[in-house]
Parts: structure tokens; C-alpha cells; sequence
């Protein structure tokens, strides 16, 4: 008997989209990292865009988010991009987001930034249009490193954190964004959890009714360069949340805080046993728990409490 070879399946026509739903905002098939906080985080936020019936443009600069589009003439973003340099992406944002008012168009302008482009290479443009307030997003996905270029350390990354750059650790604390927008009296700044998608999605309905500038800092694991498994990503930021590693605030005008998940007690060493960028690393425990202790409380007279 002669073996006969299955038909060959039709070629795509050039230029056919891979199907997405409304929501979509980061395609399927894409080449991200399994586990990466990043997607998850722009899974949540296009949802929550499809459900309010909001169009955006995106404004990204050097990062994973950027790599993320792929190579042209194909993308993996279901809205428009422009890529940004490394330093700009506020000011770029706000470009487009002052020709959008002056032609009386809707929309929102989003910039979708790590944290080398915020807490570093770009703080200088984010203050700048945090000063002006213009009338955009700003969402950081925080995952503490450069991880684009190889997981080197940036003034995000916490103390005691290896990286390509700090094998023997990281010897400075964590600059605190979210205190130095605050200072810019912005109407709107909040932290994300993907750990906690209804907190997510209802803070940035709350934006989307918010003119000016909006700040937005989310806490997204980098298997890669946290050294943790990927299926454990939502589990590990859920108990920075409880533990009280990552607070979710909230902070209006720059002065109302308020506090969105009270920690729970969870010892903070089931977060940090579970990345392998802190083995070895002779961290002193009772440490970290009264520095956790002394922002908790700050936290709650700042927010009344």
C-alpha cells in the first residue's frame, strides 16, 4: 500500500490578523516569558478598557514591553504602539495626548514603562510631565530589574537582590516612587497587584474618569531574573501584598492615602525564600520585618488610620 501525504493546508493570505476578541490587548502568540507579570498585567488593563469602551495609544519605550510588538510588519498589541526612546516615553505621551485634546478627540494615552525607563533613565521627562500634569496614564511595570538587557540591577530592585550587576547582592533599599509622584501633587497615583485583579481593574476605571496625570505602579514578577517558577508568579506577589512587601494604595492630589489590602501577618520570608535571587544573600530577617513594620504604620497615619 502507497502512503498518501495529507492534503498541505492553505497559506495564509498576507496581511491576515490572528482573530481577537474586544478585549485583547496583547495578542496570543506572542513570545513573552511564561510567568511574566507584565502580560498578565496587560491582559487585566485591556479588559478593563474593552469594558469601558475606551480606544488607547500606547507609548512604550526601551523595555520587554517593546520587544513584546515583535518584528515588523506584524504586532502583538491589538492598539497603535509608538516605541519611545529609553527616557522619553512621557514626553512622547504627552505630544500625542495634547494633539488628541486640541482636535477634541477621544481616547486615552498610556505610557506602558519598566522601571529602568521609570525610576532611572526616564525619571527626568516622568517628573516633567508629572509637574505639568498632563492629561495621560502612566503605568510602571515594576519587576525590579533591567530584564530586557540581561537582569541588571536598577534603583528598584530591593536590597540584598542578586543580579548580573550585584552578584553579591544589592546593598541599597528601594526608591519609592509612588511617595515622589505624590510629591508631585498629581490628582491620581495607586499601586496594581495582578494578585488582585478587582482592586486592579476598578483603580483604573477610577483614572479612566480622572483628568491629568495618572500614575500607576505594578508589582510584575520576572521569572528570569527573580529566579522563581513561572506557575508560582500570581501566588509570590500575593504574599508581597499580605506580608506587606508591596503595599496596594492608594494616593489622591498628592496628600488623601488610602489603604486598599491590610497585610494579613504573613512573614515576609515565604515571599523571599521563594526567589532564588536572595539565596545566600544572609539577609537579616527581623530587619526586614521592622522596616515592613515602620511603613505599615506610616502608611496608616498618612492614611488616617
Amino acid at each position: 500500500m502507497t502512503a498518501t501525504a495529507p492534503p498541505a493546508e492553505p497559506l495564509p493570505e498576507e496581511g491576515l490578523e490572528i482573530p481577537c476578541t474586544e478585549e485583547c490587548l496583547l495578542r496570543a502568540g506572542n513570545t513573552n516569558c511564561g510567568g511574566c507579570g507584565m502580560s498578565v498585567g496587560l491582559t487585566l488593563l485591556g479588559r478593563v478598557l474593552a469594558e469601558a469602551g475606551e480606544r488607547c495609544t500606547l507609548v512604550i519605550p526601551a523595555c520587554c514591553g517593546i520587544v513584546t510588538a515583535g518584528g515588523y510588519p506584524t504586532t502583538a498589541y491589538n492598539v497603535p504602539v509608538v516605541a519611545s526612546t529609553f527616557a522619553s516615553a512621557p514626553a512622547f505621551a504627552s505630544g500625542i495626548a495634547t494633539v488628541r485634546d486640541l482636535n477634541g478627540e477621544s481616547g486615552q494615552v498610556i505610557c506602558w514603562a519598566g522601571d529602568g525607563g521609570t525610576y532611572d533613565i526616564g525619571i527626568a521627562t516622568l517628573s516633567a510631565a508629572a509637574e505639568r500634569n498632563e492629561n495621560l496614564i502612566y503605568i510602571c511595570y515594576d519587576n525590579e530589574i533591567y530584564g530586557n538587557t540581561g537582569g541588571q540591577r536598577s534603583s528598584a530592585t530591593p536590597a540584598s537582590a542578586r543580579t548580573t550587576t550585584t552578584p553579591r547582592g544589592k546593598h541599597e533599599t528601594k526608591k519609592q516612587i509612588i511617595e515622589i509622584l505624590a510629591a508631585h501633587r498629581i490628582p491620581y497615583a495607586a499601586t496594581l497587584s495582578i494578585a488582585h485583579p478587582d482592586d486592579f481593574q476598578e483603580k483604573i476605571r477610577k483614572a479612566l474618569d480622572i483628568s491629568g496625570f495618572r500614575f500607576f505602579l505594578l508589582h510584575a514578577p520576572c521569572p528570569t531574573g527573580w529566579k522563581t517558577e513561572p506557575a508560582e508568579s500570581i501566588e509570590l506577589v500575593s504574599l508581597a501584598v499580605r506580608s506587606g512587601v508591596f503595599p496596594l494604595i492608594e494616593v489622591f492630589d498628592g496628600v488623601d492615602y488610602r489603604i486598599n489590602v491590610e497585610p494579613d501577618g504573613t512573614d515576609p520570608e515565604k515571599y523571599l525564600e521563594k526567589q532564588r535571587r536572595f539565596w545566600g544573600m544572609g539577609i537579616d530577617l527581623d530587619a526586614v520585618r521592622s522596616t515592613i513594620a515602620r511603613r505599615n504604620r506610616r502608611l496608616k497615619k498618612l492614611a488616617g488610620l
